[in-house]
């Protein structure tokens, strides 16, 4: 028998309360006139397998139920496997799916077996209590009769640093975040054609051969529907391997949207919590808000902050994502108010600004 002891949390982004939002209700009803159009053509339930991660004695576990078309291997549902490289297809794709809400998914982890539920949008995130050793370990995934593995990195009590990144305009090239330019990005141009900020992947390496064993999380506010995609651009780009903590794009609970800042602060409280042994290296930029979000934790925090390293955009980086040649003055970083702050245009200055720092 599965074990009952999984706890499940609302997936990071989303919100539960007795009373969904109209919103909510209106994307639950396209759902289920979607699912029973694609139930009718013999497409079948799914799960999608994310990156989880934890510690010696609970994990978090995550996931996505989803319909697949008829004959789908479970690897092909989840873009994995062998051949996903070559299956890279335009960004709108990644977004026509039809999420699979309150079905149980099976879990085997550590030599047990647990049973969690998805949430309304298809979204498993669970917490296992369940004993591990420190270093990768995979979980098996069953729904619709189909197995998926999902990598898990357990990090142990004697890692004293992590580092948290960002992804757009911080790795890779996204001109986000105006609508337009947003739109383009993330549904029409094709995923192999992201470009990679210079310097970056080979600055993370360097960072995790300092750091033997030290974790790397990838924060972001895209949706958990490029989650692929950006696996995909992580191990082509030779970036260390390590978990994408995303959020949902649709309707919640409470409202129409979603908030990226909310979403990237309560994920760093998180982890702040989850690992109290940790001091943490926190890599963004500042065409976005990740100077105050930085900003903000540090503040909150001031003793489990290492270092903040921000990637300056270029005037015309800043244009695409403010327009404006410059950022806004409330996203500019004081370092005298926070933790140790270096900033670069990209990877190979910034490198050299955590060489400086004692950091590499």
């Amino acid at each position: 028998m599965p074990d009952s002891r999984a706890v499940e949390t609302a997936p990071s982004g989303t919100s539960r309360t007795s009373r969904p939002h109209l919103a909510a209700r209106l994307e639950d009803r396209f759902n289920r006139v979607l699912s029973s159009a694609l139930g009718r053509r013999g497409w079948v339930p799914r799960v999608e397998p994310y990156t989880g991660y934890g510690s010696p004695d609970r994990v978090r576990i995550l996931a996505r139920a989803l319909l697949a078309a008829p004959g789908t291997h479970a690897d092909e549902a989840a873009e994995r496997g062998p051949d996903a490289e070559r299956r890279a297809v335009r960004g709108w794709r990644s977004f026509l799916t039809a999420q699979v809400p309150d079905v149980a998914v099976e879990v085997e982890l550590g030599g047990r077996r647990f049973e969690v539920r998805s949430d309304r949008g298809g979204y498993v995130d669970a917490m296992l209590e369940v004993a591990l050793e420190p270093g990768w370990h995979e979980a098996r995934l069953a729904l619709g009769g189909e197995v998926v593995v999902a990598p898990v990195l357990v990090v142990g009590p004697e890692q004293s640093t992590a580092l948290v990144s960002d992804i757009d305009d911080t790795i890779m090239v996204t001109a986000l975040p105006r609508p337009l330019l947003a739109a383009w990005n993330s549904l029409v141009l094709h995923q192999n054609a992201r470009r990679v900020v210079p310097g970056m992947a080979g600055l993370y390496r360097r960072w995790q051969a300092s750091h033997p064993g030290a974790p790397t999380f990838y924060l972001s506010t895209g949706a958990w529907n490029v989650a692929p995609m950006v696996g995909r651009f992580l191990r082509r780009h030779g970036y260390p391997v390590g978990p994408l903590l995303l959020t949902d794009w649709g309707p919640t609970n409470t409202g129409w949207f979603r908030s990226g800042q909310d979403h990237k602060l309560a994920t760093l409280r998180r982890l702040i919590a989850e690992f109290p042994h940790v001091r943490w290296v926190l890599v963004g930029d500042d065409g976005q808000h990740d100077p105050q979000i930085y900003r903000t934790i540090a503040a909150e925090h001031p003793d489990r902050v290492e270092l903040i390293a921000i990637r300056q955009l270029s005037p015309t980086e800043q244009m695409l994502a403010h327009g404006t040649p410059t950022p806004n003055e409330e996203e500019r970083l004081d370092p005298a108010d926070v933790a140790r702050t270096v900033t670069g245009p990209d990877g190979n200055v910034l490198a050299l600004r955590l060489i400086d720092a004692g950091l590499l």
